[in-house]
């Protein structure tokens, strides 16, 4: 995927950290999702790009092989959206 400027992202968090992140916006007088996007950023920068790191990183994800299994088994089913139509 190539990054240009304004691309959007749609993040869903879990309820803990969906209440976390509210709460630290309303600390300091800042839109959840203006505060999100900071967050994001600052973690992306901070990201080692080293593919013995990302997987770790993956590893430790609560889910997410299952995720990607289910996502795998949706796609084989015909059940996606096409990007283009994001």
């Amino acid at each position: 995927m190539v990054a240009r400027a304004g691309h959007r992202l749609n993040v869903t968090l879990d309820g803990e950290r969906a209440a976390k992140l509210s709460r630290l916006a309303e600390r300091t007088h800042t839109q959840e999702g203006t505060l999100a996007r900071s967050l994001l950023s600052q973690a992306i920068d901070e990201a080692d790009l080293d593919a013995r790191h990302v997987v770790e990183l993956l590893d430790g994800i609560p889910g997410a092989f299952e995720r990607a299994q289910l996502g795998l088994e949706q796609a084989r089913k015909g059940r996606t959206i096409s990007l283009d139509d994001l």
